[in-house]
């Protein structure tokens, strides 16, 4: 399926919500019930989430905010393999803890579906396996894929950070859709080594999350990269391609999440604000006209691959 079908615009027309961010400890009510509105006043009818952001709390956010939306006119996936503490009449707990079993499988979709007070769910990823991998294939994916031949789920697949695990499950499964976290960026192409070429081959589609690595690519302090402090060999590499984009007077943010846009095996990509204010600046981002000097610039200074996709061609085609 495409998540993004129901989505209104070409301006949106492969963009999701990302809520992760709505489940942060700092994050306030306001803050999500701002972004979601956005989103939807914007067109943005694919939303994302799962029961490990704010351990409960981003899916019941997500769906007080979708609460009298015809089911019909958007798009929810959410996530399996965690299990929510000590939940209280929302749903939401004090921490989390891996379960990737059938039973527990079972157990996590139907709290997700409390909490986002919906009837069905459209797309369920296996969400982070890392070391789970096992118990994921034996378990997991059969559920998954018995709740997709049930017509219960539209679509299922995995997502995390790991592009060698992702490209292990396109081989042994037939999965429809991938979310890779990080992997496929200005600052990360591993995702081109296996997982991408094994997608196409099968027919498989990728959501890219994290193209502005939680901020480390438009400057914020202190960045981390997946989740460790960030080598200042990385920071040297941003500064080059933050002097390429802001040479021809293109923000860098607004070139990295349109980046993996040019790739044939990227259905689309998921941009993940804390409130309303930064999904506006994201939108306008990616609306950003990015001329084909900054892509030539970038691999010409060896920040890009030759042969890596660019969106220039199609963006600037007569």
């Amino acid at each position: 399926m495409n998540p993004f079908e129901l989505n209104q615009g070409e301006a949106v027309k492969q963009i999701g919500l990302g809520c992760a961010s709505f489940g942060r400890a700092w994050s306030t009510d306001a803050d999500a019930e701002g972004g979601i509105r956005l989103a939807w006043e914007r067109g943005i009818r694919y939303f994302d989430v799962a029961p490990m952001y704010g351990s409960g709390a981003a899916e019941h956010r997500l769906g007080m905010n979708l609460d009298g939306q015809p089911r019909d006119s958007y798009v929810v996936s959410t996530k399996v393999g965690r299990i929510v503490d000590d939940p209280d009449q929302n749903g939401v707990g004090p921490g989390w803890h891996f379960d990737f079993t059938a039973d527990g499988i079972k157990r996590s979709i139907e709290a997700s579906l409390k909490r986002l007070g919906l009837d069905r769910i459209d797309i369920l990823f296996i969400h982070d396996p890392n070391d789970h991998w096992q118990t994921a294939i034996d378990e997991a994916w059969p559920v998954l894929a018995d709740l997709r031949s049930q017509g219960v789920v539209r679509a299922v697949g995995a997502g995390m950070t790991q592009a060698p695990m992702l490209a292990r499950f396109a081989r042994e499964t037939d999965m429809d859709l991938f979310l890779l976290a990080g992997r496929y960026s200005l600052l990360d192409r591993t995702a081109l080594d296996e997982f991408f070429p094994t997608c196409l081959e099968k027919g498989m589609r990728v959501l890219v999350a994290q193209a502005l690595h939680g901020g480390l690519i438009d400057g914020v302090p202190d960045p981390q990269l997946y989740y460790r402090p960030t080598k200042q060999e990385t920071k040297d590499r941003v500064e080059r391609i933050a002097a390429i984009c802001h040479a021809h007077s293109v923000p860098t943010a607004a070139a990295a999440i349109q980046f993996p846009l040019a790739h044939s095996a990227v259905a689309g990509v998921l941009t993940g604000p804390s409130n309303a204010e930064q999904l506006g600046q994201n939108l306008d981002w990616l609306n950003t006209d990015v001329p084909p000097e900054v892509w030539s610039s970038l691999k010409e200074a060896g920040l890009l691959e030759p042969d890596t996709p660019v969106p220039a061609l199609e963006m600037h085609a007569p």
